[in-house]
């Protein structure tokens, strides 16, 4: 894993400075839908995908409960067995408070090792309980198990993490108006898996996993009768401390600046600097102003998209977006779109990236979503 962090060339060092993490695979966005918009979720109108975005949705669910199967290949272009796959479900209890649930996993593929045949994966187990605590309001919270082997080689001193984690979530939707229109507005905000860090290595250091502030709004307009469309975006801020530089580390060590042969030293380094020492939620404060290029570097931590979403007789929908992470910190870049059928019972989405940066693993990929309707199918089957 750390060979994997350093390969950016130290030429980029003063300048590429991601925030790393473990479990990378809990910030991949899991459905078409919010996929098709940019990797927006937050704010638009409660699905059953709600729990990954702002589980805080449900109790405005118009359906009682739902069901969902979404699916994401991985870097096609290279491999044809890494993907992610994702199952979610709700259920309302009353009018004003649901319970929800999710399964992710990604898998790795197949590795040969020796005589062995290897599976490394990722997988996080969640519950949520959202309600309303007004007509336009509601909260959310949610807890969640994480698994993570990722060993390649039974020779290798890497061992399967774990971790345990927490989501807090909430959410606002009313009616506006917009010179003779009824407008739908929402706004929500997600701050999720705040948690225990990870280890690979039984515990002699611990990465932290992707703790998130997620903030975002949405207005529903109707066009007419039977078109509507809506408007979206979405902020995150990742809530982990900056990890300090190679090129820091050079200059405090008095080391060339070109010098590309000091990594495990630089790993050695880190954990006198204190870095593997900050807790969690200290992390979490920290992450707002330990950035080494000052409150300018802060500011391109935040990354984000937008999205659009048109509807024709709540049955079709076309969807577009356009999500954006600094050069400098990840250099996610990338157009979406996307078109979704709904009729009673189910409802079938399919979401496709262009990417405007090299070496994005979901380029060219088509994902795809597809959800029941439990009412519907209670209907269907006469038990009413």
């Amino acid at each position: 894993m750390g060979l994997i962090m350093m390969l950016p060339l130290a030429a980029q060092k003063d300048i590429f400075n991601p925030v790393y993490t473990g479990v990378t695979s809990l910030s991949i966005a899991p459905d078409a839908r919010a996929g098709a918009m940019g990797d927006v979720g937050c704010a638009t109108e409660a699905d059953v995908n709600s729990q990954y975005w702002n589980p805080a949705k449900y109790p405005f669910n118009i359906a009682r409960a739902g069901v969902s199967l979404s699916y994401t290949p991985w870097l096609r272009q290279l491999v044809k067995d890494i993907d992610l796959a994702y199952v979610t479900g709700f259920y309302r209890i009353g009018d004003y408070s649901a319970v929800s649930s999710s399964l992710t996993y990604f898998s790795l593929g197949e590795v040969i090792a020796d005589q062995y045949t290897i599976k490394p994966y990722e997988l996080a187990l969640d519950v949520a309980y959202s309600r309303m605590l007004s007509e336009t309001f509601s909260a959310a919270v949610a807890l969640r198990f994480i698994y993570s082997d990722l060993q390649y080689d039974y020779e290798e001193d890497v061992t399967a993490g774990s971790a345990f984690a927490a989501d807090v979530a909430m959410y606002y939707n009313n009616y506006v108006l917009m010179g003779n229109r009824e407008c739908m507005l929402g706004l929500g905000m997600n701050i999720s898996n705040i948690g225990s860090k990870i280890s690979y290595d039984g515990g002699s250091t611990n990465q932290f996993i992707p703790t998130n502030l997620r903030i975002g709004a949405s207005l529903l307009m109707p066009i007419d009768e039977y078109n509507t469309i809506s408007f979206s975006f979405d902020l995150n801020k990742l809530l982990v401390p900056t990890r300090p530089t190679y090129s820091q580390f050079l200059e405090e060590e008095g080391y060339a600046a070109n010098d590309n042969s000091r990594y495990s030293e630089y790993q050695t380094w880190l954990e006198t600097t204190g870095y593997n020492d900050i807790s969690p939620i200290s992390g979490i404060f920290k992450s707002f102003s330990d950035a080494p290029g000052g409150f300018s570097e802060e500011l391109k931590e935040i990354y984000g998209g937008i999205g659009i979403e048109y509807c024709y007789n709540n049955q079709f929908t076309l969807r577009g977006g356009y999500h954006y992470e600094n050069e400098y910190k990840g250099n996610r870049k990338y157009y979406t779109l996307g078109a979704g059928f709904k009729m009673n019972v189910f409802s079938l989405d399919a979401a496709y990236l262009i990417s405007t940066a090299q070496s994005n693993p979901l380029d060219q990929t088509l994902r795809f979503s597809l959800s029941f309707d439990m009412d519907g199918i209670k209907d269907l089957l006469g038990r009413r």
